[in-house]
Order: C-alpha cells, then sequence, then structure tokens
C-alpha cells in the first residue's frame, strides 16, 4: 500500500524546526535542513526546460474570442531569445528598468523574461493607477522615482492618457495601438528579432546579486517604495519552496491564476514556482470582481489546475457558485492537489466551507489547504505549511536558510527575518533602508506571530496580525485588528465579505461591515437583526473589551479600488477604509446613534 501524502517525505518534508532562546525573551526558529544549490539566475529555468521539455505546454491566456493562445517552453524561449535581441538592439541607457503598466498577460511575461535574460531588471507596476482613475499623479511620480528607459502597456487607448501626462524619458512600446501614440512602438516586430550570440553574452554575463525585478509597496498608504529584488533572492526562495514541495519534482505545477505580477504573490511565488519546475501558467482574465469572477470560475472549471492560489477574497466569492454547483465543484477540484491561501488571514469559516465543497466535490478524499507567509521584501516566501493543517491561521515553518526571529513588542510577538532571500535594501533610498532593518541584520517585517504550541514548535507558527494596524482603546486597552475582524467575519459568515474595525483612542472597537453577495438576498430588518445577534454572541463568550465589538454598520456599497480601499490583490486597506469612510466611523460613536448603527 502506498504511503499517504501527507506522511511521505518523498511529497512533503516533515514539519521540523530548531528554537533558541534569548535572556531578553526573544527566539530564533530555524529549519534545520540546510538550503541546497540554487540556480545563478531566472532565466537558467527558461533555458533549462526549453532544452529538456521543449514541447511541454508552459503558457497560455485567452484571446478575445475565447480560444488559448499557448506557448511551449521551446516557443517561450524563442520568443524571450527574439524580445531579449530587439531590446539589446535599442541600445538602451544602462542601469534604467524597465517598466511595465498593464495586467498579466503573455505579451507582458515575455518582455518581463526577456529583459532578465540580457540583464535589465523589471518593474510590474499596478494597472490601477492608470486603468482605474483619471488622477495621474501617483503614475507620475512612480515612473519619475523608477527612471525607466522603456515603458510597456498593453494598449495605447488605456494607458496612453496616462503616459501622456507622465512624459517619460524613455522608449514607449504598446502590443496595441502603438500608432496612436507619437514615437511609440509596436511590440509585434520585437517578436521577430533575430537573436544573436549577443544575448547569450549578456544571460552569461548575469550575477546573483544582480538586481531582477523592482516591486513597488506601499503604494496604497503612502509614496511607493521600490524594493529590490536581485536574481539570487529569487531563485534561492524557490529553491527553498522546493525542498518543502518535493512533490514539484515529479508533478510539474498546473496553475490558473489572475494575481497581479506587480505583487510579489503572483509575480514571484505563482509564476516562479512554475518557471522552476517547468509547469504551465494559464493567466486567468477573471479576479474576485463583480463581473469577472464567472471567468475565473470558467477557466478554473476548463483547465482544471492542480494548484490553485487565491487571496481569501477570492475564494469567498467563487464559494457561492461551488455550493450551488456539483458539476462544476467537481471540475474545479478534479486534478486539485493543494488549495493555497495567501495575501490576507483567512477567516475560519471560509476554511470550513473550502473544506465542505472539496470533501464533497472529491467524493471524501482529501486535499491539502495551505498557506505561506512572507513579504515583497523576502522575495517571498519566507514559511511554508508543508503538512496537513486541520484549521485556519497556521502559517507553517522557516523555510531552509532561513532566520525567524520573535521579539516582544507590547502585547504582541514581533516577527523579524534574516537570511538569504532577504532584500538588500530600497533603491536609491539609504534611510528607508537603515530603518528597515534591526541591529542585528533583521528585516523588521511588521507582523506579529505566536507558536501554534509554544511546547511544541514544530506543530508551526499562527499569524498574530500587523504590529501597526493594532490600537489602544481610551482604556490602555490593545485591540488586535487582525484577531477581532477574522472573529467578526467568521462570526457572520456567509454575510460579510469583509469588516474594518475601529476605535483608536475611543471607549470601545466598532466595526464597518462590507456585505456579501449572499447578504444582499436578505431584507434589511434580517441582516440587522442577524448581525446584533452576533455582535451579543461575541460580548457574551466574553474576553475583554478588545475581544468584542460594541456596534456596527452596514456599508451599502463595496470597497473602492480606485480609492484605494480595495488593492489589485483582492484585500481590504483598513487605513484607506478608515480614512474615506471618517463621516461613518464617527456615526458609530455619536450618541444619539445614527439609525443605521446596530447595536446588539
Amino acid at each position: 500500500m502506498p504511503t499517504p501524502f501527507f506522511d511521505d517525505p518523498d511529497q512533503l518534508a516533515p514539519p521540523r524546526v530548531a528554537r533558541m532562546v534569548f535572556d531578553d525573551g526573544s527566539f530564533v526558529l530555524r529549519s534545520p535542513e540546510p538550503l541546497k544549490p540554487y540556480s545563478r539566475c531566472v532565466g537558467e529555468w527558461v533555458e533549462r526546460w526549453a532544452a529538456e521539455t521543449p514541447d511541454a505546454p508552459a503558457a497560455a491566456e485567452r484571446r478575445a474570442d475565447g480560444s488559448w493562445r499557448r506557448l511551449t517552453w521551446r516557443q517561450l524561449r524563442q520568443a524571450v531569445g527574439a524580445v531579449a535581441q530587439g531590446l539589446l538592439d535599442m541600445d538602451l541607457p544602462p542601469q534604467r528598468p524597465v517598466v511595465v503598466l498593464s495586467d498579466n498577460s503573455i505579451d507582458h511575461l515575455l518582455l518581463m523574461l526577456a529583459a532578465m535574460h540580457v540583464g535589465r531588471a523589471v518593474c510590474t507596476v499596478s494597472s490601477a493607477y492608470c486603468r482605474l482613475t483619471q488622477d495621474h499623479g501617483k503614475i507620475q511620480g512612480i515612473l519619475a522615482t523608477l527612471g525607466p528607459a522603456l515603458v510597456y502597456a498593453a494598449d495605447a487607448a488605456t494607458y496612453g492618457p496616462a503616459l501622456r501626462s507622465s512624459a517619460p524619458d524613455a522608449v514607449v512600446v504598446f502590443s496595441q495601438g502603438a500608432e496612436t501614440f507619437a514615437g511609440a512602438l509596436p511590440f509585434e516586430p520585437l517578436l521577430h528579432s533575430s537573436e544573436t550570440p549577443a544575448v547569450q553574452q549578456a544571460f552569461a554575463a548575469i550575477a546573483p546579486d544582480d538586481h531582477a525585478k523592482y516591486l513597488l509597496t506601499s503604494g496604497s498608504t503612502g509614496h511607493p517604495k521600490v524594493v529590490i529584488n536581485t536574481h539570487r533572492m529569487l531563485c534561492a526562495n524557490m529553491q527553498m519552496m522546493a525542498q518543502a514541495w518535493r512533490f514539484l519534482a515529479h508533478e510539474k505545477p498546473v496553475i490558473v491564476d489572475w494575481l497581479p505580477w506587480s505583487h510579489t504573490f503572483g509575480g514571484n511565488h505563482n509564476l516562479n514556482l512554475v518557471l522552476r519546475h517547468g509547469g504551465t501558467i494559464h493567466i486567468d482574465e477573471g479576479r474576485p470582481a463583480p463581473g469577472l469572477i464567472d471567468k475565473s470560475l470558467r477557466n478554473l472549471a476548463e483547465v482544471q489546475p492542480t494548484l490553485w492560489f487565491n487571496v481569501p477574497r477570492g475564494f469567498d466569492m467563487l464559494l457561492p457558485a461551488l455550493e450551488a454547483d456539483d458539476a462544476l465543484a467537481r471540475a474545479v477540484f478534479a486534478r486539485l492537489r493543494m488549495v493555497f491561501y495567501a495575501g490576507a488571514a483567512l477567516p475560519q469559516a471560509s476554511w470550513d466551507r473550502l473544506q465542505a465543497v472539496a470533501r464533497r466535490a472529491r467524493d471524501g478524499a482529501p486535499l491539502w489547504f495551505t498557506t505561506s507567509w512572507g513579504s515583497t521584501e523576502t522575495s517571498p516566501a519566507v514559511t511554508s505549511a508543508h503538512w496537513q493543517l486541520d484549521r485556519a491561521g497556521v502559517i507553517g515553518l522557516p523555510l531552509p536558510g532561513l532566520e525567524l526571529k520573535f521579539t516582544p513588542n507590547g502585547q504582541k510577538l514581533e516577527l523579524r527575518v534574516r537570511g538569504v532571500t532577504v532584500f538588500p535594501g530600497y533603491r536609491h533610498a539609504a534611510q528607508l533602508t537603515a530603518q528597515a532593518f534591526d541591529e542585528e541584520g533583521y528585516y523588521r517585517i511588521g507582523d506579529a506571530g505566536t507558536l501554534a504550541d509554544p511546547a511544541e514548535p514544530a506543530r508551526g507558527v499562527v499569524f498574530d496580525g500587523r504590529v501597526a494596524e493594532d490600537f489602544k482603546l481610551g482604556s490602555g486597552t490593545w485591540v488586535s485588528v487582525g484577531t477581532l475582524r477574522i472573529r467578526l467575519v467568521s462570526a457572520l459568515a456567509p454575510l460579510a465579505q469583509d469588516a474594518v474595525i475601529t476605535g483608536h483612542d475611543r471607549a470601545e472597537a466598532c466595526a464597518l461591515i462590507f456585505l456579501s453577495a449572499q447578504a444582499r438576498e436578505l431584507s434589511d430588518a434580517a441582516l440587522r437583526q442577524r448581525i446584533a445577534q452576533v455582535l451579543a454572541d461575541l460580548r457574551r463568550d466574553g474576553g475583554g473589551s478588545s475581544q468584542w465589538v460594541a456596534r456596527a454598520l452596514m456599508l451599502a456599497d463595496a470597497p473602492s479600488a480606485d480609492a484605494g480601499e480595495i488593492t489589485d490583490k483582492g484585500y481590504v486597506n483598513q487605513r484607506a477604509v478608515l480614512q474615506r469612510r471618517a463621516a461613518d466611523v464617527q456615526a458609530l460613536y455619536d450618541a444619539p446613534y445614527d439609525v443605521r448603527v446596530i447595536i446588539p
């Protein structure tokens, strides 16, 4: 009888960890498994699979007519070489990046890989800065900060206005409509460049610590910082994941993914996982948004991926359809080895619903639900839960080659990271870089964590929210925003899409609630009654004023991406909501209370 997947060390690394404890109350966790050798640069993955599995599928995207544009690994390498030659022929100014302004696509992928193949750093900028707003001030500042040599966008009609207002001193390239933008070049001719030995010469000259990518972070709350990602960081991180997810050595990943390459989850973790293991990425034109979620369902059912990556909001928006349609659920779950969430904490109620759908769709066969944790500055994975979890919250154990330090900070243990995949700094920002590290060289990631079992650290780390999001009530009591938010959303399932916790320096914690599609099917009276009952139940469960919500207010509209309330990665930005909806926050505290305020 074969060894079960979760117990087979050829499939998953056993959960093991070493702990070092210090006198000041801090401690460090590290994997006892050493990090094995890794690739020199990202392009080595492309070269390898083009040689070893040239006819295997590498990438696919939907055309406008519904058919798929597909590339094998041979075709991918040929196109990368052609575009790389085209970039070399342009004789672009050195040390200046290639910047991409638009969503995921095959042209985007080819340009990104081609630039890195010849030693040119790439920065993909969230398309929301151009696509979802008429205010081009932010994209103007971003381009001025990056100083690109070349700027690419999918089409001139969508991205041309932002580029005209920014007037970058750079070559401008469009896949569509270049003829409508003065001086712009079409992308198509780059695909027909004849590769010369100069491409391989530039490729051979790449060193592991050369810059591969620049990623922007904190752009929704302030001026974006430019995070340097080196080839060493990206390649070492995928080697770490390969040592944890050992099944990838003999099961090539097939994914359907919408997560934007402007973020480290989609652009580094998911895409690089496919590149590292010679798998296939189907670029999902859908996403967790009204009118687009059905496209994701269609792609998932048709492709039947082996690995499924998403953010909690994405799963929550897909669940009603999967719960209502057994045939659809069976199609989506048919080949799945793993369901993976990240980007935000997953409410336990969502976990339970996903598990129930999976069990029904797979006739009771187990499915691996897991997660990881990290940041843009860590390229990204620091921890991995490479074993069977029984509930949401655990974020795994440190990957080989990394140290995870727990440092007392107020009521919490602040997490800090040191190792080969931690970034060297923010581009052209020495002061910000210095502030990001402590005196021992650990990166201050800003999150908090605890051990699931202090006596058995191998049971994993539990995410404990963002240190900066937490606040004190007027009584001096700390409120753990992440913990309370998850508790409230789980208790309201499936009626709450998300919640924002209020109460900084006030007497009580309250909440603004974004409603789900299911909630909108109920009457206002029924909704208010349900929410009031949940608030009363939370208070009755006890735990003090930091553990329950005194009042709530239902928000009539969805979070606004244009206003920065929801990121293009699909999670709610608490700070932006509190700022934009200050009047709603005030209504929660002004007596006599607004009629919209729900009181248990």
